[in-house]
């Protein structure tokens, strides 16, 4: 863990092939966009793609109200449920701070009915599906890590993208779903409108400006 009150918890990866850790780096760049559009404190997320769940828990770790882990290989959800547990967390399930579903990341968005303030989205590489991901989920932010530019549907903006390395981080924002008061995007994206400002730059020390 790289933030919060878990800060210096180690995770540990489960040995499976098409698993792609976010690295430090990527992970620490993606909090930080958060936190310019307002953090994730008492934020609803999810975390789909979870693996090890090293975003999710990130998340929890800033202040995140809850996190719902969403992974459809069975020892990737047994090592993420161990991670839960070392970090301090072994009680996040039965309190409802963390819900660890095993299912397949669009099937799963398909059939849920709960709105996201944000959800976080770090598949394997060969992943190419986000128009049908992103038509299913009812949130104000995703954050996408691809290996390429993601094809996004109608209803769906990129706010902020940058390269690091061979991971593309690409911030969006929906037009469609309900926004909620405490929204990321309630208190800080700039809607469509020309006479509106963008909004502010955030930077962090060796990477720039966003």
């Amino acid at each position: 863990m790289i933030g919060g009150e878990l800060r210096g918890r180690k995770l540990v990866a489960p040995p499976l092939t098409d698993l792609r850790p976010t690295s430090d780096r990527v992970r620490e760049a993606v909090f930080d966009i958060l936190f310019s559009l307002g953090g994730v404190e008492g934020a609803r997320a999810a975390d789909v793609f979870a693996g090890s769940g090293a975003l999710g828990i990130e998340a929890l770790s800033r202040g995140a109200a809850e996190v719902t882990f969403v992974e459809r290989d069975p020892a990737a959800v047994t090592g993420l449920r161990r991670n839960l547990a070392s970090v301090g967390l072994v009680d996040a399930e039965r309190s409802g701070r963390a819900h660890v579903v095993r299912a397949d990341a669009t099937g799963w968005a398909r059939g849920t009915a709960t709105h996201y303030d944000v959800v976080l989205c770090d598949p394997p590489y060969a992943f190419t599906a986000w128009a049908p991901l992103l038509e299913a989920l009812s949130a104000d932010v995703a954050v996408l890590e691809s290996a390429e530019e993601p094809e996004l549907p109608a209803g769906w903006a990129a706010l902020r993208s940058r390269r690091y390395g061979g991971t593309l981080v690409t911030v969006v924002t929906s037009d469609r779903a309900p926004v909620p008061a405490r929204s990321v995007v309630a208190r800080s994206a700039p809607t469509r409108s020309a006479s509106q400002q963008p909004a502010p730059a955030h930077s962090v020390p060796g990477k720039g400006t966003w």
